[in-house]
């Protein structure tokens, strides 16, 4: 634990001191998360205290007070008077990349798995058909599966895909987008949907959680390089373990426009205008360039 926080001050001190504009609480908050993401520290590590922290960094305890309060409303932190701040066990996953469960899970140092609950061909229902761009009642694949990162579930998830794609759905392990890529078939862009809902007996029969904080439901829409829907997926997700990450696109210069709430997102970090969901009741779309 010296070693982390030994690690975790040097990389303080080397973000607070690098010459640009960005505010400190911000820079303090970001140093804190890549220390989570690289595996610095891991869950329930205890940070060092405020002042301390003020002490050893050159920053004022009100600084160190409100980055902890932003790392707290994101879910990688958890603050209690007499016991300190403790990291949290959270993923956190990018709207912006094209990239599947399993390999967002890798990226960040953590170790995915899958348990699946079917895989079968059914009629695709009209919402479906709409999303993949096929006939109504024709044949797709449905693929549910249980999400887990370290070994704890995280989410549930469907997928519906032309039944075309899957030639073998036996081959299909952890990562449906390796099969595709198994298949030369390369996911290259995705469209999202983000809101809110209480877990229901289905979710809570697979998953503990509290039946008052609500799950994330997450509406995907996988593009292949020709730009032809290849997946639609829901997921719902523990919001106490997810941070869905998406930065807003600047708007051009000069452009005379009525402000607006963002709905293009573009980004894989949390930096100062990132817009994160993490339980809180709201739809947010994000459309996905090309990666």
């Amino acid at each position: 634990m010296e070693q982390a926080h030994t690690q975790l001050i040097a990389q303080l001190n080397e973000r607070i001191l690098a010459a640009d504009n960005t505010p400190l609480y911000i820079k303090f908050a970001e140093t804190v998360k890549n220390a989570v993401r690289s595996g610095v520290l891991e869950h329930g590590n205890i940070l060092p205290g405020e002042r301390d922290l003020s002490q050893l960094t050159g920053v004022s305890r009100i600084t160190v007070r409100k980055a902890m309060q932003a790392l707290e409303e994101e879910g990688v932190v958890t603050r209690s008077r007499g016991y300190g701040t403790q990291i949290n066990n959270i993923f956190e996953y990018s709207l912006k990349e094209a990239r599947g469960f399993s390999q967002q899970v890798v990226l960040r140092g953590k170790k995915p798995d899958t348990l699946w609950v079917n895989k079968r061909v059914v009629k695709c229902p009209e919402e479906v058909a709409q999303q993949l761009a096929v006939e109504a009642g024709s044949d797709v694949f449905l693929l549910k599966r249980i999400r887990y990162v370290d070994e704890e579930a995280v989410s549930i998830e469907e997928s519906w895909v032309p039944a075309h794609l899957i030639h073998d759905v036996d081959a299909i392990g952890i990562s449906l987008y390796d099969y595709f890529r198994s298949q030369h078939i390369y996911p290259q862009r995705t469209r999202s949907r983000v809101s809110a809902r209480m877990p229901d007996a289905e979710f809570q029969s697979h998953i503990q959680l509290d039946s008052k904080i609500p799950v994330l439901v997450i509406k995907q829409v996988a593009l292949d390089q020709q730009q032809r829907p290849i997946e639609y997926s829901i997921s719902h997700c523990r919001s106490d373990l997810y941070v869905l990450c998406a930065r807003s696109s600047s708007s051009r210069v000069g452009a005379q426009s009525p402000p607006r709430c963002p709905t293009t997102h573009d980004a894989t970090a949390l930096p100062s205008n990132t817009a994160s969901a993490s339980g809180r009741p709201e739809a947010s779309p994000a459309s996905t360039p090309p990666a």
